[in-house]
Parts: C-alpha cells; sequence; structure tokens
C-alpha cells in the first residue's frame, strides 16, 4: 500500500518524505508537540492515534506548567511517549520538566531537593532528560509527579512518595501540600497486566514467559516483575523457542541483548509454566508461542483440545 514508516530521530521525526498529499497516522505514543506543528505546516492529512491515558499524562504536565511546577517524569528521557509528554511543558512560558528512569535516579533528586546535592554532577547526569538552562535549585521547588504509561506501577508510586516526603522533610506538611502533586497515569492495560502477572506469581511456577517486543516498555516492565521470583524469558514471539533443539532465545531482564539457552524446560517431570504477554502482543502470537511450549515437552497442543 506504500506505507512508509517514519523512525523518530534524535530531534524528532524525520519527514522530509511526506507532503500534504500524505495522510500521516500518529502512534498511541503520540508526538512531540513540534512535531504536530511540523506536520500542520506540510498540510498533510493527520490521523491522531494517541492512546487516551497518555493524553491524561499530558493533562497532567500541562496543569503542573500552568501552574508553575516543575514535571518531574518517570520514564526514559529517550522513549517517544516521554519526549512527547516532555514537550507539553512548552506551552507555558518557562514550563519545565525532569526525566527519571528509576529509584535510583528519583534518590539522587531527592537529595538535591534535601540540600545535600552536588549542582554540577546533578546537571550532567540529568542532561538528556531535561528542559534547556534546568536550574536544580530553583527547579526542584515546586513538583508535581507524572509518568510514561507502560513504567513499572509500583516504582512510580515509590517515587512519588519519595520526593513528597523529601520535599516535607525539607520544608516542611505545609509547604508540601501547596507545593507538590502526584498522581497514578499508568495506563489501564499495563496496570492490568502488572496486577495479573503479581497474582499468578503467588502461584508455585517452575518458569516463566513473557511474550512481546523488546523494545516494548511495558513488556520490559512484565519481565522485570516476574525475574524477582522466578526464573524468566522475555521472547519476541514463537520464533524464540525451538521444540527441536530445547533451546530458547530471550533477552534477560535488564540486559540489552539477546541470548541463547539450551534445555531451558526439564525434559521430565512435572512442571508449571506461567505465560504473560505485553499489552500490544496479538492474540496469535501468544497462542503460537504456548504450542511450541508444549511442544518443548513432546505434547501435541491439539490433543489437549
Amino acid at each position: 500500500m506504500g506505507i512508509l514508516f517514519l523512525s523518530p530521530e534524535a530531534q524528532g521525526f524525520d519527514f522530509s518524505a511526506v507532503g500534504p498529499q500524505d495522510v500521516v497516522i500518529v502512534p498511541a505514543f503520540g508526538v512531540t508537540i513540534s512535531d504536530f506543528e511540523t506536520l500542520r505546516r506540510i498540510g498533510a492529512v493527520v490521523v491522531d492515534t494517541t492512546c487516551g491515558s497518555v493524553l491524561n499524562v499530558w493533562k497532567r504536565v500541562d496543569t503542573y506548567a500552568r501552574d508553575g511546577l516543575t514535571a518531574l517524569i518517570h520514564g526514559k528521557y529517550y522513549h517517544e511517549e516521554t519526549r512527547a509528554t516532555a514537550s507539553q511543558v512548552e506551552k507555558h512560558t518557562g514550563g519545565r520538566y525532569l526525566v527519571v528512569r528509576d529509584m535510583d535516579e528519583a534518590r539522587i533528586v531527592c537529595e538535591y531537593i534535601e540540600g545535600r546535592g552536588d549542582r554540577a554532577a546533578f546537571v550532567s547526569r540529568f542532561a538528556a532528560g531535561a528542559s534547556p538552562a534546568f536550574d536544580p535549585a530553583i527547579d526542584l521547588q515546586r513538583i508535581g509527579v507524572a509518568n510514561q504509561t507502560t513504567m513499572l506501577a509500583r516504582e512510580s508510586i515509590a517515587i512519588g512518595e519519595a520526593i513528597g516526603a523529601s520535599m516535607e522533610r525539607r520544608f516542611g506538611a505545609d509547604y508540601r501540600a501547596a507545593n507538590f502533586r502526584t498522581f497514578d497515569t499508568i495506563c489501564s492495560a499495563t496496570q492490568d497486566r502488572q496486577d495479573a502477572v503479581e497474582e499468578l506469581l503467588r502461584e508455585s511456577l517452575d518458569v516463566m514467559v513473557v511474550v512481546g517486543g523488546y523494545n516494548s516498555s511495558n513488556t520490559i516492565s512484565l519481565a522485570a516483575i516476574c525475574a524477582t521470583h522466578v526464573p524468566t524469558f522475555h521472547v519476541e514471539d514463537a520464533d524464540c523457542l525451538d521444540p527441536v533443539s530445547g533451546t530458547i532465545r530471550h533477552r534477560p531482564a535488564g540486559a540489552h541483548d539477546e541470548i541463547e539457552t539450551t534445555a531451558w524446560l526439564p525434559a521430565t517431570g512435572p512442571l508449571r509454566v506461567g505465560i504473560t504477554a505485553g499489552a500490544s502482543t496479538p492474540n496469535n502470537k501468544i497462542g503460537e508461542a504456548v504450542a511450541r511450549i508444549f511442544a518443548t515437552r513432546g505434547v501435541d497442543p491439539a490433543s489437549l483440545a
């Protein structure tokens, strides 16, 4: 059909191949304000499929910037959704944002709020994830917490609590009440899967298989949850499982590269395998993975119908 996929660059999407006669489909994680403006200038027909959960985060960040609070975003500064969310502060003069990847980075922010941080080290650490000319001495005095919708929910909540507690220790409860806000903006599909995995892990599982893209943030979060409780194999799809050789190609939680593991399933004896998948993993891909897991143990899935 002549569909062209545009890959995001460091400064946004490259729309040089797009003309006014084209239709541009904005993805579920949205695009930055500057990308929207570029598309308007080009005059292309824009079909905006930005997810409602993402729009909810944008509204929060827009409100923070409007009211003079810095938007502290739990997310990956390079992720398209977080970049789009951070750009929402641009609607307001002096709007500011800071992206923290995890609790370790949140603790650095807490230390600075409480007067124990080093300015040069802070600015260097967050250079790629902060608004231009970000000044921690000024811009961490009033904070509103939001998050990339596919992050680990419990960590997002913990980060919000930690930042609020630091502000209270430094400035007092009344100051915190007036100058700190936080909301849980994890998307429902992500939250439902994380809740389901937490429940599944209460079972006596021998192994967990997580099906979904290696670049899928919500799938990575599921693998991280599982890996703390049971041997976990994050696979992109059923092609990663070879029933003949008994090998599995997977990416370990926290790693960047795919590896191959042999004899990942015991050849004999009772076995309990847990299955979960990312929010956008098609059902047929999950079914194919399940079939290959059975085949690895020499079981024909059709015989179980």
